[in-house]
């Protein structure tokens, strides 16, 4: 008998605590993701599942917990037409799940199957998800597809069946951003004589895929082999005919386990997480958008609001107040709006400055305004004088400078709102070029026009 040596021991020893530890920290990886999977769900319910997109990102998120609560482990494999895709699954399998046929593009949509490697398998259940060809027609429906099915898997089997074409190698590199590990299967080696498959194998490890994958990443296999099968016939002539023998994918398997064993449920927990990633970017452009919406709601109420006041009030004194209280309230709540701490000073500060910046504008709606509300709080008088005369041209000339002061006031606020959404600051341009900006985007008949008919329902509700 050997004795163990003392060093032998202490090292057997140390390897099982690293090897504990990795455990450890991949199940603490493990619940991490889950818990911040569960936060992202909640926060995408409560912002809003009408949403179209946001609706299936919570489907999305919904499958993914589900995953990680049973630990499966999803592999896709991905392809050209022809390539032998579902052959491979199902040779994977043991049996024939997944449609094949002579003809290219069985596969029309995504397909899975739960996969048991062996009955004496352990660790996390297996499925194994099938898409169809990624150069088939209706192209971009089914790139959008791989690309979501990439998103979700564990890992990507990218097949092929002899040297890569430029556009599998496209595809390949656009898998590959993804981030997900990654085995590129050669199938249908059966096809090739020795020396050419070694050639072909040869040229993908050294120049084809060099850049993207090392070459304990490639693997040769034969999902569907085709073999001669001699028999005789009735007047005893041999015939020869090619039938599918049984499967060469016992290379593939083990590569397979080879990285479960070596990632197990931190590989799961990092693929969620990356997903989680890509689901909390499209919730905060989601909320960006709703806040610009809900910002947009508040100036055009600020711009609608003042053009009333302008339009009702005769007094010019009082015209002139109104306007400030009522941009002052807009820059206000859209300071809240945008979290940003304002005060009162504050916000007459921005709204000098927005003011300055606005130039010809502002002083326009200071001079008519002044202009017009004298000539209104004439005619506002001069109507009960006059038996009504006079009314006519008092509504125009309300109507006029109502719309001035709306268009003054929504420009205002679009200014305040890119000041606001900026971090409270105007970047490298400065006021005057936001405000420059603003204008040549904005189509001033359109807004006027909108605010007379919102003046007129207003004044003269149906």
């Amino acid at each position: 008998m050997i004795e163990r040596s003392p060093a032998n021991s202490l090292l057997k020893e140390l390897q099982g605590t690293i090897d504990d530890l990795e455990d450890y920290q991949s199940a603490r990886s493990y619940e991490a993701a889950k818990s911040a999977l569960e936060k992202l769900l909640f926060e995408c319910k409560a912002t809003g599942s009408e949403k179209a997109s946001l609706a299936r990102a919570i489907a999305d998120l919904e499958a993914m917990l589900d995953k990680l609560h049973y630990g499966v482990v999803q592999i896709a494999v991905f392809g050209m037409v022809g390539r032998g895709k579902s052959s491979l699954l199902n040779a994977l399998l043991g049996e024939p799940y997944f449609a094949t046929g002579p003809i290219h593009g069985v596969t029309q949509e995504e397909a899975s199957a739960l996969w048991q490697i062996s009955e004496a398998q352990r660790g996390n259940p297996i499925r194994l998800i099938d898409t169809p060809g990624l150069d088939e027609v209706n192209g971009a429906a089914r790139e959008q597809l791989a690309r979501e099915v990439a998103a979700q898997a564990d890992l990507i089997l990218f097949v092929i069946a002899g040297d890569l074409t430029r556009l599998e190698y496209q595809a390949l590199s656009e898998l590959r951003q993804v981030g997900k590990p990654m085995i590129l299967v050669f199938n249908k080696v059966d096809q090739y004589p020795e020396a050419d498959r070694e050639a072909i194998y040869a040229k993908l490890r050294d120049e084809r895929v060099k850049e993207l994958l090392s070459p304990e990443e490639i693997v040769m296999v034969a999902a569907a082999p085709l073999v001669p099968q001699v028999n005789r016939d009735r007047q005893g002539r041999v015939q020869v005919k090619m039938t599918v023998g049984a499967p060469q994918v016992e290379p593939l398997k083990q590569k397979i386990l080879e990285v479960l064993n070596r990632e197990g449920k931190a590989l799961i927990a990092l693929n969620s997480m990356l997903f989680a990633n890509k689901v909390s970017e499209e919730l905060a452009r989601y909320k960006l958008e709703l806040r610009d919406q809900e910002a947009n709601q508040l100036i055009w109420k600020g711009a609608v609001a003042k053009a009333l006041a302008i339009a009702l009030n005769p007094v010019t004194v009082l015209d002139m107040v109104s306007s400030a209280v009522i941009d002052l309230t807009t820059i206000q709540l859209l300071s809240r709006l945008y979290s940003i701490e304002l005060t009162e000073a504050g916000a007459k500060e921005l709204l000098q400055t927005i003011a300055l910046a606005m130039g010809s504008i502002s002083l326009g709606e200071f001079a008519v305004n002044l202009g017009l509300s004298s000539l209104k709080g004439l005619l506002g008088l001069a109507t009960p004088m006059s038996g009504g005369i006079a009314l006519g041209p008092y509504l125009s000339v309300a109507m006029t400078q109502a719309g001035i002061a709306g268009f003054a006031s929504y420009t205002m606020g679009q200014v305040a709102k890119t000041y606001f959404a900026n971090g409270a600051g105007w970047g490298t341009a400065g006021p005057k070029t936001v405000v420059q900006q603003i204008l040549s985007q904005l189509d001033q008949r359109h807004i006027l026009n909108r605010l007379k008919s919102e003046i007129q329902a207003q004044l003269y509700p149906s």
